[in-house]
This record gives C-alpha cells, structure tokens and sequence, in this order.
C-alpha cells in the first residue's frame, strides 16, 4: 500500500515564516492548497531531513545481491507479493498465489524497498530545502536522485522488464509496474530542486531523458501494454505513470490522449452508486478500495496540469470520482459496517488523504475534521 505522503504538509509554504513570499512551482501533484496544516510539522519535516543528511545513505539496484535474468544489475527486480511456494511439490514449484498475504521472501531483492526509501527520502529532504532554505537538503535529495536515475554507475535502466518475478512461472509481467506508481513524487521533488545550485539544469533535463525513455518503454514493450489493459488499480496507477511521465518529459498530447483512457476507466472501475467491485472482489478490500479511489485523486490533480476536469467528470450513464467518494463515507464515519473481505486490519493513512484532498476540491471542510477525527485515533482500527 501506498504510504503516507509529505505532500500533505506542502501549503506549510504559506505558514512557514522562511518562505511566506514564495509560489509554488508547477509541480504535477503538489499545490498551494493542498491541506492545512499546522505549523508544528515544520519541525518535524527539519528533524527527519537532519537525520537523513547526517545518515547520508543513498540507495541504488546495485545493491541488490541476485542478479537479473539479463545479466545487468541495473535492471530493477522484484518478486510477487502475494505468491508462496506450494507445498505439494518437492521443490515449491511453480508458486501458488495467496491473496492479500505477503511472503517475505520477497525483502530478500532489496531493489523494491530501496525505491520506497528512495521516494520516501528524496521527498523530505526536497520540501526541507523548499521551506528552509538550506541548501544542505537539497543537495541531499539531489545526490539521491542522481544516483538512482542518472550516475551511469549507480542508475537504473529505463524499464520494469524484471518487476514482480513469479518462481517456477515467469521472470517478471505487466503487474510489476504497479511498484514504480509513486515516481511521480521524484518528478515534483525534481521541480522544487529547480532553484538550488545542488540541481543543475543537466541535471533536470538527464532526468527528464529517464522519464522519457520509461515513458517509450511502457507504452511500446510487451509488459508495459499489458499493463495497460488491466481493469483494476493497475489500470489506474498505469495512467498514473503514463500521464506524469509524459507531462514532465513534455509530451502533453500523451498526456491528454491517455486520460481519454482514465475517463473509461471511471467508466469500467465504478458502478453508479460509486462502489469499485473489483477492488471489493479483493481479500483486502478496504485498502485496495482505498488505494484504488487514491490512484484516481491522483489522476484528477495531474489532469489539472492540463485545464482538465476529472473531479466533477461524469460518464455518460452517470459514473464519477465524487460518487466513489461519497460511497465511501459512511464507512469511514462508521454509519455503515464494512462487511467485505478484509483479512487485516482496515488502514486509514489514505483515507485521511483522500478526505483532505476532497475537502479541498470539494469545497467541504467538514471533512478536513473528519481526516483530524482519523489521525488522533492513530490511523488504524479493527472494526
């Protein structure tokens, strides 16, 4: 699941007295209104990027132990999730799937975690840098995001061949691209860098090539198009990418050609009372719900890079974002019990997300209390 985003302190940039006077740049997902919040998590931000500078670690898929089917290190590789080896056979082959339940052997390929990390990091010390000032963050996040992206020695190469392997059954498919969804953040963190001198302009436009060039590789290879053609979150986070990636690598056309794509999405995903079957087909059905309803807020924001409307959309016979939102919301106020499958704990991090991202765009602050409501009574609950 998608983890709790920095993003959600970035209108700090109107509180914070060290950066008062600034606008935003034109980030993809990052806006000036993206929910209050109070000043106090300022100092959080700065204590976690201190610990990040001192620490000084920076991560790469060169430092995985195996080595891909290619023979290149610098190719990205990763296990299924939810796959475990079947006890019938001697060997454990090929693995069977289990819904919903990692297997841990999975954290033995250390190329997933260490993008998590990655995003996760580059991102606190970017805003540190943007609400600061110090330019001590920012070359931080900088050498994390060259040595990812673009050190010849350290870089990953432009495509996800080798993404959610099955043991005994394939090396990788079209499912493994749903672990770079979050790459959007590295493009915002990118922009913010834009006034440091830690980021060069070569430095930007090497990253933009990256993107690039991921971008051709998911639209052209065989496991990007079947990607494409998946029905549930996966469809959604590959327009995710596709629509990010195309915006900052300046291919606008293919931007709005593919959320013609996400508009049937809504289409296919929702039924009118907003439910997501799919997702609630799943054994964890409130998160992927969730996550799912996240992916297409996501989409809404990145279309308003392009003057587009996918907040108030409305299919032809009456689907929408809003109505997925609104069916939600007896739930999370507990009005309705939540009686589809769900073998673990309901998380509630995106909820919270998804809430202040709605009271905002929706013009209803009720729900930015009901997000706070969330967040005091830890983000997580049983029932």
């Amino acid at each position: 699941m998608i983890r709790i985003s920095l993003f959600l302190i970035i209108c700090l940039i109107f509180s914070a007295n060290v950066s008062a006077q600034k606008q935003i740049p034109q980030t993809l997902f990052w806006d000036s209104g993206t929910l209050q919040k109070e000043k106090s998590k300022l100092n959080d931000l700065i204590s976690k990027a201190d610990k990040l500078v001192k620490a000084d670690k920076v991560y790469s898929v060169m430092n995985k132990e195996q080595v891909p089917p290619s023979g290149d290190k610098h190719d990205y590789m990763s296990q299924a999730p939810y796959w475990w080896a079947d006890p019938t056979k001697p060997n454990g082959l090929p693995y069977i799937r289990r819904d919903g339940e990692r297997n841990p052997e999975l954290n033995k390929i250390s190329d997933t975690n260490e993008m998590d990390s990655l995003i996760e990091d580059a991102e606190t010390t970017t805003l540190a840098y943007y609400f600061s000032g110090d330019e001590k963050y920012a070359g931080h996040s900088a050498k994390l995001i060259r040595t990812w992206f673009i050190d010849e020695k350290t870089r990953q190469n432009p495509n996800l061949n080798f993404g959610q392997g099955i043991p005994g059954i394939n090396t990788g498919r079209g499912i493994g691209l749903i672990e770079t969804r979050e790459l959007y953040r590295i493009i915002d963190a990118a922009i913010l860098l834009q006034n440091s001198k830690s980021w060069t302009n070569a430095d930007h436009q090497a990253l933009k090539k990256w993107f690039g060039d991921y971008l051709k590789w998911m639209l052209e290879s065989d496991i990007g198009k079947d990607e494409s053609d998946e029905k549930n979150n996966h469809g959604t986070y590959y327009d995710v990418q596709i629509i990010s990636y195309a915006i900052f690598a300046d291919k606008p056309d293919i931007a709005r050609k593919q959320i013609e794509i996400t508009k049937q999405r809504i289409k296919d995903q929702f039924e009118k009372d907003g439910s997501q079957p799919l997702e609630l087909a799943r054994t964890l059905s409130w998160n992927y719900t969730n996550m799912n309803l996240f992916g297409f807020f996501t989409l809404a924001r990145l279309a308003e890079n392009l003057k587009i409307d996918l907040w108030n959309f409305e299919t032809e016979d009456g689907k929408s974002i809003k109505k997925g939102f609104d069916w939600l919301i007896p739930f999370v106020k507990n009005e309705k019990n939540w009686t589809y499958q769900q073998i673990k704990p309901r998380s509630f991090n995106l909820t919270v997300q998804l809430l202040r991202l709605a009271a905002q765009k929706y013009k209803n602050p009720e729900l930015s209390g009901l997000a706070d409501k969330l967040e005091e009574k830890g983000l997580q609950t049983s029932h």
